[in-house]
């Protein structure tokens, strides 16, 4: 019986099955690289602001480098949460942004990542970011992506 390495309980790939875990159903991971990574912006004080037509703040900076690790582009979409939530259950956006903390009345209808608490730029704990359900490619690597910039404690945004 073979075994897992010790940084893993499962691996990355399945031989013979051309399976990768975590997965995405739709794509997402793999569609935004090179590409473009929609992102869903709200609104929230001290995180992400909207003026003119532009998006910006300390989330939409982290966003803008997550984008650009993955040599993708950021597109916006300007919306309520119920919007955005809407418009991630209809696969149209990748993620959204705002003022969503742990507490997020949004769990049943889409991915919620878990609670950041130190991110760079952002003085309140516990912020969340949102993506369609079964994106878990995608969700992974952003996670993965937030770690190393809470880490850094000099990433976007400061």
């Amino acid at each position: 019986m073979r075994r897992a390495s010790p940084r893993s309980r499962w691996p990355s790939r399945w031989p013979g099955c051309g399976i990768r875990i975590p997965t995405d159903p739709d794509g997402a991971l793999d569609r935004i690289t090179g590409g473009q990574l929609r992102v869903g912006a709200s609104a929230s004080e001290g995180l992400v602001a909207l003026e003119d037509g532009a998006v910006s703040g300390p989330l939409p900076d982290l966003v803008a480098a997550f984008a650009d690790s993955r040599d993708a582009t950021v597109v916006w979409t300007v919306g309520s949460e119920e919007d955005l939530v809407d418009d991630l259950e209809a696969c149209t956006l990748d993620l959204a942004i705002g003022g969503m903390s742990e507490e997020t009345p949004w769990v049943d209808r889409v991915s919620v990542t878990r609670g950041f608490d130190d991110l760079p730029g952002v003085d309140v704990g516990g912020v969340v970011f949102l993506l369609p359900m079964g994106e878990n490619g995608l969700q992974a690597a952003l996670e993965t992506f937030l770690d190393e910039q809470s880490r850094a404690g000099s990433g976007a945004g400061r």
